[in-house]
């Protein structure tokens, strides 16, 4: 009676989950529901029965499960057997599902090498690791620990290797009935410390800012940072869906390491790795180092094969501690404003559920995607305009296009937004706060996008909205510790910059080089009036048309963004092309190289393959032309503040400055200055800044400072120290 969308089972028309229940309850079966359906009282569903009846039974047999078709096999083969590991891996490596690993039995030592893996568990043992580290000019490190966030791990052991095939494992917390004795942590730190702190001594890691930061916490400043394997993988195939070391192992070895959730479990019964039994955390530590060792052989050669040696070793390697700094400096919050906020925007939500439900006549779940679309769709008539699995959407789309029709929708949307904001930011960032520094500090994640730009976790900060009024009051709870100010660098329009000095195009360099407002520039030249005839909404439209080209938009795109028909999306397009040509014949050549070999690369060397550009279906081909033309932009523009990241950070410590670099959120870095340092901090960042690379127009950088994040200061309120 409900039908099935997502099987193309058809139904009766009007008849949902809740009124097939209750017929099919009232009459017992479908066909004295249809025998009876005359002689029901409720018009609409008297008709609809009376009209559908032959689709009701079909609806039925296509439902049904036939039993009766000539099965052609032989029972025993059906039967369960152990898999073709082999196969099964190299299924799994081919469509990149590491999470089925574990059901997979792992297949002998790669080569056939029976692994060495030994415990440290005296002091003549740590004696002899120490003289075999001291003899290797490099060595992989691995860190166990207690916590996945390493600003509140502790060291449960650390494992090394300097052969493939070989490794060690130092247990110094483990914690369980009958556990062996153990060397006191202090004493391996010690005993450690100068190998670990050596420049000399080349380390190699898997995610090596998580153990530089657990070990800086232990008392260890790891130097000699040469290599993780992570951004490794990240730098060849940047597309990849994990960079995790089992999935790289996978990759690159046809191996099936052995998983955290096999040695600790997981979910409710998961224990904690102080509680693991030492022979098995050995086996799994050191295979990991072990791994990570063999891995740095093979990538690196890679990465000189595909001419991104230069990328990872003078960028993201350099990063790596960049970010870890970052990630220990945190940033300090204001959670008593946060509270306030809460209580407010309580109030605020229960006023919009009030409103939300008389306008739908009746209360029901505002979260429920299901009960909304039945008030939006049956009850209140609205067009259903896209169709899921399980029904029709109401997702962001379909609700902007119809707040035109009614109020319900846009309530709504500005529910979900609040509500969002309040359980991902406003309600969450003070239990954030660290107890130990007092600040929240976030995880930098250097190996997620595609494009090359950073993205931030627990918390992500990326997404704080800084157009709407809440998002700018959240901003605020980010506040400067006494005696400093936040300096916020921003730059300016950074990626229409780079699009005109790849492209070269003359009329983009040269508005760049008057410093004119280019997107007034644009609309002058898209609508073909001088520059002072430029309206408002003129100028509004002119920047969604520069953002667009940028990321590659088509004309339904940007129709849908403008809220204007298709036809004259098409012709602002063609439009700008006319007045911007160069524009497009660099985009056309982005695209053909693309075709050609099969990746597209920023200003810096950067890769991202896009298969999706040879694709049979036209929906993924367009997708892959908007990947294609949009990674060298954004990706480069990702690159450049990478860059300045580094060379602020160099300068901060060679000029012994106590300002920290705390946040990077797209094209802006964020500050923490004492107002003493105030003047020299503006030039220096301006300096790197704006320097980072010679473009054929000037990069230019917005600085504003704040006590908070959200409000900065008026010039006449600027501390003396900074003028």
């Amino acid at each position: 009676l409900m039908g099935d969308a997502s099987d193309n089972i058809p139904g009766v028309p009007g008849i949902g989950e809740k009124t097939a229940i209750a017929l099919i309850q009232e009459y017992g079966s479908i066909e004295r529901l249809l025998a009876a359906a005359s002689a029901i009282s409720k018009p609409k569903l008297r008709e609809n029965l009376l009209a559908n009846t032959e689709q009701a039974l079909m609806s039925r047999r296509l439902a049904t499960i036939m039993t009766d078709l000539p099965v052609e096999v032989e029972y025993e083969q059906l039967l369960s057997r152990e898999p073709d590991s082999a196969k099964l891996l190299a299924l799994i490596k081919e469509f990149e599902f590491p999470s089925l690993l574990k059901e997979v039995n792992p297949p002998a030592e790669e080569g056939g090498v029976e692994a060495d893996y030994r415990m440290v568990l005296t002091e003549d043992d740590l004696e002899e690791l120490a003289r075999q580290l001291a003899m290797s000019p490099a060595f992989a490190v691995d860190t166990e620990t207690t916590s996945k966030d390493p600003m509140q791990a502790d060291l449960v052991g650390l494992s090394f290797s300097i052969k493939g095939g070989e490794g060690w494992y130092i247990p110094m917390a483990h914690d369980y009935d009958g556990h062996p004795a153990q060397l006191p942590a202090k004493q391996v730190i010690e005993r450690l410390r100068p190998l670990l702190e050596s420049s000399a001594k080349k380390k190699t890691g898997q995610n090596i800012k998580y153990d530089y930061i657990v070990l800086k916490r232990a008392g260890i400043d790891l130097k000699g940072i040469a290599f993780d394997t992570m951004v490794a993988s990240y730098c060849l195939n940047p597309g990849r869906m994990s960079h995790g070391l089992d999935a790289i192992a996978l990759e690159h070895f046809n191996y099936r390491m052995l998983t955290y959730a096999e040695v600790c479990g997981s979910g409710a019964k998961q224990i904690p790795f102080s509680q693991v039994r030492v022979e098995i955390a050995t086996r799994y530590s050191a295979e990991d180092a072990d791994i990570t060792w063999r891995l740095n052989e093979i990538l690196a050669k890679l990465l000189e094969k595909e001419n991104v040696a230069p990328l990872f070793y003078d960028m993201e390697m350099p990063l790596v501690e960049v970010l870890a700094r970052m990630e220990m400096n945190g940033v300090k919050i204001d959670a008593d404003l946060l509270g306030r906020m809460s209580v407010e925007l309580d109030a605020k939500l229960k006023e919009l559920m009030g409103r939300i439900h008389r306008l739908a006549g009746e209360e029901f779940n505002i979260n429920s995607p299901k009960q909304l679309a039945e008030v939006l769709f049956e009850k209140l008539k609205l067009p259903p305009l896209k169709k899921t699995k399980t029904g029709y959407s109401t997702d962001v789309e379909v609700l902007q296009s119809l707040a035109g029709q009614h109020e319900l929708p846009a309530d709504i949307l500005e529910y979900r937004s609040l509500s969002k904001l309040k359980s991902t930011y406003v309600d969450v960032l003070p239990a954030m706060i660290n107890p130990q520094t007092g600040r929240v500090h976030t995880s930098f994640n250097q190996t997620v996008t595609a494009t090359g730009r950073l993205s931030s976790s627990e918390p992500n900060l990326q997404n704080i909205p800084i157009r709407t009024e809440l998002g700018r009051r959240i901003r605020e709870a980010f506040i400067a510790e006494p005696g400093c100010l936040l300096l916020s660098a921003d730059y300016s329009q950074i990626e229409l910059r780079v699009l005109a000095h790849l492209s070269k195009d003359p009329i983009l360099i040269d508005a760049f080089k008057r410093d004119e407002d280019i997107h007034t520039r644009t609309a002058a030249e898209v609508f073909g009036v001088f520059p002072q005839m430029v309206t408002s909404e003129m100028r509004r439209q002119a920047k969604v048309v520069n953002f667009g080209i940028l990321y590659g938009m088509s004309p339904h795109g940007l129709a849908q963004d403008l809220g204007i028909p298709q036809k004259e999306a098409k012709r602002y397009i063609e439009n700008y092309f006319a007045r911007y040509p160069s524009v497009k014949s660099f985009l056309d050549t982005i695209l053909e190289q693309g075709r050609a070999t099969g990746y597209v690369t920023t200003m810096m060397g950067r890769r991202r393959a896009v298969p999706e550009l040879h694709a049979s279906n036209a929906v993924v081909r367009q997708a892959g032309e908007r990947f294609a033309i949009n990674t060298p932009i954004q990706g480069t523009a990702a690159d450049l503040i990478k860059v300045a990241m580094i060379a602020i950070h160099r300068r901060l410590i060679n000029e012994k400055l106590s300002s920290r670099m705390i946040l990077q959120v797209h094209d802006e870095l964020v500050f923490e200055v004492p107002e003493p340092e105030l003047a020299r901090m503006k030039q220096l960042v301006c300096e790197e800044m704006e320097g980072v690379a010679a473009l054929e127009i000037p990069v230019k950088v917005d600085i504003e400072l704040g006590r908070n994040w959200g409000v900065p200061l008026q010039d006449e309120n600027f501390p003396a120290s900074a003028a």
